[in-house]
């Protein structure tokens, strides 16, 4: 899962937080940093990334930040879908149980992601993909 935020203070704190949730089922998360969410959709995809999240209140004011999810496609999840993760955030004991020791998940930060995100619009390659190793 890849997850990019814009530059509000409290995008850092969310970051954190849903990349200590994804791992702790044991999910592996790429951290995007700050970047422009149509640069999510398209590193998604380009990087063959099971999700993408955008942490952004977009237009709104500075305190209404929210969390946009985009499937393996690089488009945003039907409403269906997000009413579903809606239920398991309010209800969290039907996750079941958070993996421990090495079944814990991993996270690593994409050093430059308008690097790859340009490079990966020029020639995609499956040979750098990190969800390979």
């Amino acid at each position: 899962m890849l997850i990019g935020k814009d530059t509000r203070l409290s995008g850092y704190m969310l970051e954190t937080a849903i990349a200590a949730g994804v791992t702790s089922m044991g999910g592996r998360v790429l951290l995007c940093g700050p970047v422009p969410t149509p640069a999510v959709a398209h590193l998604t995809v380009s990087m063959r990334a099971d999700a993408g999240i955008v942490i952004s209140a977009s237009h709104n004011p500075y305190d209404d930040n929210g969390i946009k999810i985009f499937g393996g496609d690089g488009f945003k999840l039907a409403d269906a879908v997000e009413d579903e993760i809606e239920v398991l955030v309010r209800e969290p004991e039907r996750l079941g149980d958070r993996r421990t020791g090495p079944a814990i998940g991993r996270a690593a930060k994409l050093e430059d992601a308008r690097d790859a995100t340009w490079r990966s619009s020029r020639t995609p390659s499956p040979a750098t993909s990190p969800w390979t190793a």
